[in-house]
């Protein structure tokens, strides 16, 4: 059974993987503690090297500590059995080649197509269409979160990507995902990879709105 210490630790961890770099105070806030508890469990977690900080300057006062998640983190996140699947794409590319490789992705799209568009089939509003979207991806790990965009449309914010490591190796397994979101959401719908964690950011991020 999970202590509230313990649940208090996991929730931070937790914030720091969906909201980003965040001030101890900020976390507190969050979490309905004292910025001094929160405090506490972040210099344990630097220790064993989960999270580090960085300063930056305030207008006046000393600079602020804004803590974020290292790799080491990861760990505490789903993986999708990424070994496993490493495994099986270099077997495939290896013994069938990089031909029946692609064709087992362009297989994998259609299959997510299909099933996207099934689970969203009966929504005619584009905000619940991407609200159903993010719940399916985050059955999946994604941890996906849908925000209103400054531009007009939504943001499908994935804060986690269970196959990093995989599709590190093999760039098809991201590349398909435009083809996927566009067919599955149907016609009419723009969507742009404004963010994406294969090019040194944090998360993905994806701009969706009508034509």
């Amino acid at each position: 059974m999970k202590t509230p210490e313990t649940k208090a630790k996991n929730r931070i961890l937790e914030l720091l993987k969906t909201g980003g770099p965040q001030e101890s105070g900020e976390l507190a806030e969050l979490l309905g503690v004292s910025a001094m508890a929160v405090r506490q469990h972040l210099y344990a977690f630097q220790k064993r090297g989960w999270v580090d900080f960085e300063e930056r300057s305030r207008p006046m006062g000393r600079p602020a500590k804004v803590w974020e998640l290292t790799e080491q983190a990861e760990q505490f996140f789903p993986d999708r059995h990424n070994d496993l699947l490493l495994s099986f794409i270099d077997g495939i590319e290896k013994t069938l080649g990089k031909e029946s490789l692609n064709k087992l992705l362009e297989h994998r799209a259609k299959e997510q197509i299909e099933e996207y568009s099934a689970q969203l089939n009966g929504q005619t509003k584009l905000r619940k269409k991407v609200d159903q979207l993010a719940k399916i991806r985050s059955k999946e790990g994604y941890m996906a979160e849908v925000q209103k965009s400054d531009s007009g449309g939504y943001l499908l914010i994935e804060n986690h990507c269970p196959i990093c490591r995989a599709a590190q190796t093999c760039s098809g397994l991201c590349e398909s995902e435009l083809e996927v979101f566009r067919k599955s959401l149907g016609e009419g719908v723009s969507v742009d990879r404004i963010e994406h964690i294969l090019s040194g950011e944090r998360r993905c991020v994806y701009h969706i709105s009508d034509f």
